[in-house]
């Protein structure tokens, strides 16, 4: 088998290194996604189910949200948001989205959980399975359009809890490391699993650190441009306007990192047996709720007083 890479491309537009909006797979990839189109008439009765009841639900959160919009003030909005009555409608859009988001996520766990401890078919594990990577897949579509709306928002996770921002890495966490999380997770694995995740992990990696040169770059350019010595007068409107333009990659950046998110997802996926992805979305999902718990064991530690 050859080696998972990303590729990456000089953008001219970004002028930064920018992935490539395809992540190149073993040579048997496709031999994989055959195996995946062979399922039986009740994973597909299943799998069609699953698509009505989202496509149902993404129809109710948009008629409510048109219902309320304006009205996210106040107590129906986090602390972050309710500044001044200025809401952005888009981030408020997002914000209640990500609420159901997390209670769906709660639901899928106890569901994974549940087929676990009752030893189910490889069918239905793999249809769970299936529910669980476009959950998240959907989160990645939500963060998409929040970014349009405001980037800032996204990148600067407050939308998640304080430990969650600890750990984050251009608006949401790292692919590599949560591979390192799910690993002991996952055994027995083959030689060849093991090899294939190793190669998931280095190609992951490098992406990441690729998109991470690329803001650095962004950040260099940014306080060039707005140090110098030119700037004001007749120049400010000018510079103003590189700057903002060079601001606009932001959500290419965002984007990106959500590609490698996605694409580390669907190739981790593939690699291991239903039971196995199962066991790992579980304990990715644990994971995350533990650190969310920890952020709120964190607030309301006692304090000594001043």
């Amino acid at each position: 088998m050859s080696t998972t890479t990303i590729q990456f491309s000089n953008s001219r537009s970004m002028g930064l290194y920018e992935p490539r909006q395809q992540i190149s797979t073993w040579s048997d990839a496709s031999s994989m996604l055959q195996g995946d189109a062979s399922l039986d008439d009740k994973m597909q009765r299943r799998l069609a189910q699953n698509r009505e009841a989202a496509k149902k639900s993404r129809l109710r959160k948009k008629a409510y949200q048109t219902k309320q919009q304006g009205l996210y003030v106040g107590n129906a909005l986090p602390t972050n948001l309710a500044f001044a009555g200025n809401v952005n409608p888009g981030i408020a859009t997002f914000e209640m989205e990500y609420g159901h988001w997390l209670e769906e996520q709660h639901r899928q766990n106890c569901e994974l959980r549940n087929a676990l401890q009752a030893t189910v078919s490889d069918i239905e594990l793999r249809i769970l399975v299936d529910g669980c990577l476009s959950h998240y897949y959907n989160l990645f579509r939500m963060k998409a359009d929040a970014t349009k709306a405001d980037v800032f928002y996204l990148m600067s996770g407050i939308w998640r809890t304080s430990v969650e921002r600890f750990f984050l890495w251009i608006g949401g966490f790292r692919p590599s490391e949560i591979l390192n999380v799910l690993m002991p997770h996952l055994e027995p694995l083959t030689d060849q699993q093991v090899a294939d995740i190793s190669k998931l992990q280095r190609s992951s990696q490098q992406a990441e650190d690729a998109l991470s040169q690329g803001l650095e770059k962004l950040q260099q350019t940014l306080a060039q441009i707005m140090r110098a010595d030119e700037f004001g007068g007749e120049m400010y409107h000018s510079q103003i306007a590189l700057a903002i333009e060079k601001l606009e990659a932001l959500e290419g950046f965002v984007n990106q990192a959500d590609h490698i998110r996605e694409q580390a997802l669907q190739l981790m996926s593939r690699i291991l047996m239903p039971h196995q992805a199962a066991r790992g979305l579980l304990a990715l999902g644990e994971y995350l709720l533990r650190l969310r718990a920890l952020s709120s064991l964190w607030a309301a530690r006692p304090r000594d007083p001043a």
